[in-house]
């Protein structure tokens, strides 16, 4: 009986695995695409630790369909903002003693603009989102023999994300994009996945630029689907003419 086991799982891992269908089993390891498309907005709070751990901030990431997102992160009674309304992206930056708001480049904003269009998962609606995947095998994280995915960008950006072998979920991603000219490769390890409104969502994301020792953490303590956001949330602030 045993043996007989141990030969269903050596079968069962050494299955060949299309690309239809490791989406098919991500999307339900998020919860299935009508939970998806029933969430409207996400609200993530928690800290953000920099310098890996050394300073705390409080985070706040808030995404609304189709592709806004705006991030606030405290510290001292400051607060860094940046946005992207879809099109426009901006920051208010009060740690470089700037406290009007500023537009951001087209480079800088590729991530922004990346992580809204993708909040419930960088797989989720991927030809829609002129994208195309590649299989690539599974290759060990950390002691995990995860899917690995290509996923290529319209604009040429190219990501790698890992599946979770069991639970079919996103376990690490690595970005790559060009940024004012230069290759930037950001990798970022995720976790602590939670159940909120019948969608599963990370609690925990470790990024640091590839070979980097200086790790970024953001921990999440409360989200929130569907909470009431204004479009104006994520819009360029108008600015008051002064008297």
């Amino acid at each position: 009986a045993f043996a007989a086991l141990a030969f269903v799982g050596e079968a069962h891992a050494a299955k060949t695995w299309t690309i239809d269908e490791l989406v098919e089993r991500n999307v339900e390891a998020h919860g299935g695409m009508a939970a998806l498309r029933a969430m409207k907005s996400l609200r993530l709070v928690g800290k953000l630790l920099v310098n890996n751990g050394q300073y705390e901030l409080a985070y706040v990431r808030t995404f609304a369909r189709p592709a806004m997102v705006r991030t606030e992160v405290t510290q001292q009674g400051l607060t860094q903002t940046q946005a992207f309304d879809g099109v426009t992206g901006w920051q208010i930056n009060p740690f470089q003693g700037r406290k009007d708001p500023e537009r951001m480049s087209a480079d800088d904003i590729k991530a922004m603009a990346e992580a809204a269009s993708e909040f419930d998962g960088p797989l989720i609606d991927w030809a829609a989102k002129s994208m195309t995947l590649a299989y690539l095998g599974t290759e060990d994280v950390d002691g995990t023999l995860a899917h690995k995915i290509k996923l290529a960008r319209g604009n040429g950006d190219v990501e790698y994300v890992w599946l979770d072998p069991d639970l079919f979920l996103e376990i690490r991603t690595l970005s790559q994009r060009i940024e004012n000219g230069v290759q930037q490769a950001i990798e970022t390890d995720i976790g602590e996945y939670e159940k909120v409104g019948g969608v599963m969502i990370t609690f925990s994301l470790n990024s640091s630029r590839k070979g980097s020792m200086d790790k970024q953490q953001v921990v999440i303590e409360k989200a929130e689907i569907n909470a009431a956001v204004e479009p104006a949330l994520f819009a360029f602030p108008v600015l008051k003419a002064k008297a």
